[in-house]
């Protein structure tokens, strides 16, 4: 199974870049769900990432990939770091995403990045964009930075694509507004990750009370036996890795907004597995 497929639904540019920038609900039942939060005590089910070192990257496209455009890129966050708008301060290990059009990384990188069509901003906690490019051989990173558009030491290594063609669909519909999980199959061993992705919508922390964003929750269901597990991720996290014990699960995804408790933005989505 290709990166690709292990979305469900969900944008680049050219150098001529046309942008488009975009930005569920769990039922307890008794007893109470466990919660645990990103940042807080972690639930007991949680599990530390295998690379401790944090990385921004890119979900659906890999080094040496060939593509048509319009083409919707989407965008990773590892390691306990999470996504916060430019709107309001973000606390430590946070940042927004960056994209890196035939650009090395920064050399200095106490300065703030330019804003052209090879850096291309993402401030307001998208994980996603439509490519645009004309056909070509392109080397893309991702580079998370801070409120001020300074770099963070959280990037991609560089991923050369080429652009085969250049297709007659509109970019404005391939951004969809939905969520979306990345698992590595149905049948898992632990510990595993699960990606979380928001298209068409902002992702914040949720103390920087920005209206219209939302931070995830992760319901872990077991088939038949006990209470689930409900993980909930404040400070903008896009990933987490689980090691919950041998069974069968319902996952459920829900992206809450950030000004109104208890509410969700958009519509659940929910995979099943078995944990072996």
């Amino acid at each position: 199974m290709s990166i690709a497929q292990r979305f469900v639904a969900i944008p680049l540019l050219p150098i001529a870049l046309l942008l488009t920038t975009l930005t569920v609900h769990a039922q307890p039942t008794a007893p109470p769900p466990a919660v645990a939060t990103g940042a807080a005590k972690a639930h007991p089910w949680q599990a530390a990432p295998p690379r401790l070192t944090a990385e921004a990257y890119f979900t659906n496209l890999k080094d040496g990939d060939q593509i048509e455009t319009p083409y919707l890129v989407k965008f990773g966050l590892s390691a306990g770091w999470g996504l916060a708008p430019i709107a309001q301060p973000g606390r430590a290990r946070s940042g927004h995403h960056h994209l890196l059009v035939n650009r090395d990384l920064p050399l200095n990188f106490k300065e703030a990045l330019p804003f052209n069509e090879q850096y291309i901003h993402f401030g307001k906690g998208q994980m996603e964009t439509v490519l645009t490019l004309e056909p070509g051989t392109y080397t893309l990173r991702m580079l998370l930075a801070d409120q001020k558009h300074l770099p963070h030491f959280v990037f991609s290594k560089p991923t050369r694509i080429t652009v085969t063609r250049k297709t007659g669909v509109d970019p404005k519909t391939l951004s969809v507004k939905g969520l979306s999980m990345g698992l590595d199959g149905a049948t898992l061993k632990n510990p595993f990750r699960v990606q979380f992705h928001a298209s068409a919508l902002e992702v914040a922390h949720r103390s920087q009370g920005i209206a219209g964003t939302g931070h995830f929750r992760l319901t872990a269901a077991p088939e038949g036996r006990g209470a689930p597990a409900v993980l909930e991720f404040p400070e903008g996290q896009t990933e987490v890795w689980l090691a919950p014990p041998v069974g069968n699960y319902t996952l459920q995804l829900d992206l809450m907004d950030n000004l109104n408790p208890g509410k969700t933005l958009v519509e659940p989505v929910r995979a099943s597995v078995r944990v072996e």
